[in-house]
């Protein structure tokens, strides 16, 4: 049979194509842009025949049928990075959240730790040789569908066929179901006078043929729209946004310095606005991989003067970061993170930077405190922060015993709060 006659006889309804998923199943789907939806519709609606049905996923955006908590008896999230569409659950107790390096969780599903029945992906439609592309998450997806007895894909026409090692022939899937709906977008927000201070404190630790990883939000944006001139810059990064397409399309980033994957910009997935997939779609320029090679400290390590810039949600003075809770309250995951931050440590003439706003709560609170709030994860730990930044300055904590630190990290705290976070310093003895 060839792949276009196998296409056509695994065509199902999304109904049909759940009916797949039995009570107690372990299930993977795609989250970010990539969520399945009229399959998680599907499976929303036999909510009634099944129960304890476990659901392995990273971050959830926008609507989630499957969080109500009327269906608690039904499905469990096993969440490996909390969002805004899990959140509640995980922290009503109605979900679980997994602590897992981005790079670690494709093991997950290879060795057996967690076990999988069905793997539900969204995909492109297929080429002339019967490949699909994952299109704007590979991450873990290719680690689901090699691991999982049965797979299900939806073909969406408005997922861009991304390049790399982000494929899955139609032989590999056992039904298939022809649904097109937009993708989630994510629109940029105009940045604020911090984040740009911040954004050009940063800059200063970017030297010309740097290869940058950056997330998404304010900051992450900030410095792309603020990279000029002949940067000859790299990206080697987990997630693609509609920042670095600016900087990409201004001609700052080439990539012709990258001393692994040179000229090629690589992601393991990608969020933003119509036109930012529009812009993936067939371009050679960019590489799509499973995030147990994007994120691999040993592989992000074999590019040179690697610049990781990642965020937290607070420091305390000895340079420990959180940045996956509010004290207890789950709120993200650990993410790549530390994925990077190890990365660009161990790369020749690299620099990992956690960057962040001094204060939050309209300047009422800072984010560099005396301790984490009780509760508090650490996310990355304090041996492993070279660089804080904030609108304030730059402190480099490599090397610095924890008096040094607590001096650097106080000089980057918003004034207001020098006089509070010495005295605390004092309590604890880190400072004479």
């Amino acid at each position: 049979m060839n792949w276009f006659d196998d296409y056509r006889s695994k065509l199902q309804t999304p109904q049909q194509a759940v009916h797949q998923i039995k009570s107690g199943d372990r299930v993977y789907y795609g989250g970010n842009a990539a969520i399945p939806q009229a399959l998680v519709r599907a499976l929303a609606g036999r909510a009634d025949e099944l129960r304890d049905v476990q659901l392995n996923h990273v971050l959830l955006v926008g609507d989630d049928p499957l969080s109500d908590p009327a269906m608690a008896p039904h499905f469990r999230h096993n969440s490996l990075f909390v969002g805004p569409a899990d959140r509640a659950a995980v922290n009503d107790g109605r979900a679980d959240y997994v602590p897992i390096f981005l790079h670690q969780i494709p093991r997950l599903f290879r060795d057996g730790v967690v076990p999988l029945d069905v793997a539900m992906l969204m995909v492109s439609p297929p080429d002339e040789h019967g490949f699909m592309s994952m299109g704007v998450e590979t991450l873990a997806s290719q680690a689901a569908s090699q691991s999982a007895k049965k797979v299900i894909v939806q073909v969406n026409t408005k997922m861009p066929r991304i390049l790399g090692d982000s494929f899955l022939h139609v032989g590999r899937v056992d039904a298939i179901v022809e649904h097109s709906e937009d993708l989630p977008r994510l629109e940029p927000k105009p940045a604020t006078e911090v984040e740009r201070q911040i954004a050009a404190h940063v800059l200063d630790l970017i030297p010309a043929g740097s290869t940058v990883q950056m997330g998404i939000g304010g900051i992450p944006d900030s410095v792309y729209e603020a990279m000029e001139g002949d940067l000859q810059l790299g990206i080697h990064t987990e997630m693609l946004s509609d920042g670095a397409m600016g900087a990409i399309e201004r001609g700052v980033v080439t990539g012709t310095h990258k001393t692994l994957h040179p000229g090629k910009v690589i992601i393991t997935f990608a969020m933003g606005t119509e036109r930012l997939y529009e812009f993936l779609d067939n371009n050679p320029l960019i590489e799509a991989h499973p995030v147990d090679h994007t994120n691999d400290p040993f592989v992000i390590a074999q590019n040179d003067n690697m610049v990781a810039i990642n965020s937290a949600i607070e420091l305390d003075l000895t340079g420990q970061v959180c940045s996956d809770s509010i004290g207890p309250y789950i709120y993200s995951g650990f993410g790549g993170q530390v994925d990077f931050i190890r990365g660009a440590a161990k790369s020749n003439g690299g620099r990992p930077i956690i960057a962040l706003p001094a204060t939050a709560k309209g300047g009422t609170l800072s984010r560099i405190v005396p301790f984490l709030k009780q509760g508090a994860g650490v996310v990355t730990s304090r041996a492993d922060v070279h660089y804080v930044v904030t609108e304030f300055g730059v402190a480099n904590l490599f090397g610095k015993n924890l008096r040094e630190r607590a001096e650097a990290l106080i000089s980057i705290s918003a004034p207001q709060f020098h006089d509070e976070l010495e005295e605390a310093a004092k309590k604890r003895k880190l400072l004479p």
